[in-house]
């Protein structure tokens, strides 16, 4: 059976400890949405696949009168996992809506075209502070023996960093009256 990226994303949340859906949800936009999102209309239909193909097992763990259900990796699940883990990368993309607005913007006059650098460099720099005030959970994780979250999330945060630096630049770039003239 060909897992999708999701499928994956909940073998890995659930790799160390069961997890609702609902918890799965949450752990994903507290960690890995900032380059690799998931929306419960993924979540619920991958964990019943998953279940269906043994790599999961759901229990009932209700909480008051709420049905909850918790899911746990099974030791095929958990191989499935591994062997996704040791296979490099299949799925190199960004989406990044600002860069394409950005590479049609010649029809806009430069000051106009520099406002989509301007909201970009804005929500780059916001990003990148979300992150920082990640450190301390992550640099915790290290002291447990995982380094991995740490590793991701400071190429995160210096990403988002140079994206914004980035944008300065070019909007500087944009704007310079001498480099305008030269082209007209």
């Amino acid at each position: 059976m060909e897992l999708s990226p999701t499928a994956y994303v909940i073998l890995g949340m659930i790799s160390r400890e069961p997890r609702s859906g609902y918890e799965i949800k949450a752990l994903v936009d507290n960690t890995t949405r900032f380059f690799w999102a998931a929306s419960y209309g993924q979540i619920y239909p991958q964990l019943k696949r998953l279940s269906e193909a043994g790599l999961v097992a759901g229990s009932d763990a209700p909480r008051g009168e709420r049905k909850r259900t918790v899911y746990a990796i099974t030791a095929e699940g958990r191989r499935e996992l591994e062997d996704w883990l040791r296979q490099p990368p299949q799925t190199v993309e960004m989406r990044e809506e600002g860069l394409l607005k950005l590479f049609f913007a010649g029809v806009l006059p430069p000051e106009e075209a520099a406002e989509t650098l301007r909201s970009m460099h804005a929500y780059r720099r916001d990003i990148a502070a979300r992150l920082r005030s990640m450190e301390p959970d992550a640099e915790e994780k290290l002291a447990q023996d995982d380094p991995f979250p740490l590793i991701v999330l400071q190429g995160g945060i210096e990403f988002n960093e140079w994206f914004a630096d980035w944008c300065e630049r070019m909007e500087a770039r944009l704007l310079d009256p001498a480099r305008r003239e030269r082209s007209s």
